[in-house]
């Protein structure tokens, strides 16, 4: 569980770092250089994320909490907001209007939708420190960047395609998850 836990401080660290103290990251970077500093981030990020796995597969699940929601279809309403949140950060769309931080708000619904299903000891520290992460990076990058101008809307076709392709990664994450993760994300 120590690398579990490790892998998901330092990445939540390494994230809210620039958007938390954005005079200490300017003086990194001038101080390294802008590559360099990149660089570093990137490298401190793989390694998180090494961890998270590792630590994952590594970690002996302990139930801490009955899922409230297990078998419901809740959840998975959830996870498609998270991936239809997801796919909206990467495209042009109406809905990015409504919402000013679409991919992190995505990290956030997934994380809820999974503990809603998993009480576990493992899911608690990594699917609720990545939605703490996520809504602490919210609110720092939204304090760093002050008032939000709305991006200008777009033809209503731009909406349609995005939620396709939304409804298109969550039909194939529903099929391929138990192979890809080890866990049926519909109890039978």
């Amino acid at each position: 569980m120590t690398l579990l836990i490790a892998g998901v401080a330092l990445w939540s660290i390494a994230h809210l770092f620039p958007a938390a103290a954005p005079g200490a990251r300017a003086n990194l970077a001038g101080k390294f250089g802008e590559g360099p500093y990149k660089g570093l981030f990137a490298l401190d990020i793989i390694l998180a994320l090494v961890l998270i796995v590792i630590g994952w597969k590594a970690a002996t699940p302990t139930p801490i909490f009955a899922p409230p929601l297990f078998g419901s279809p809740v959840p998975s309403i959830f996870l498609l907001i998270a991936i239809l949140l997801f796919v909206t950060s990467k495209a042009p769309n109406n809905i990015k209007r409504y919402i000013r931080h679409p991919q992190l708000s995505s990290v956030f619904f997934w994380g809820i939708g999974h503990l809603l299903t998993n009480g576990d000891s493992r899911s608690l520290v990594l699917f609720g420190g990545l939605s703490i992460w996520a809504a602490l990076q919210i609110i720092f990058t939204n304090k760093r960047d002050g008032q939000w101008t709305k991006p200008d809307s777009v033809p209503i076709l731009r909406d349609m395609i995005t939620v396709v392709v939304a409804v298109a990664v969550f039909a194939g994450l529903l099929y391929f998850h138990e192979s890809l993760f080890g866990v049926a994300p519909i109890p039978t």
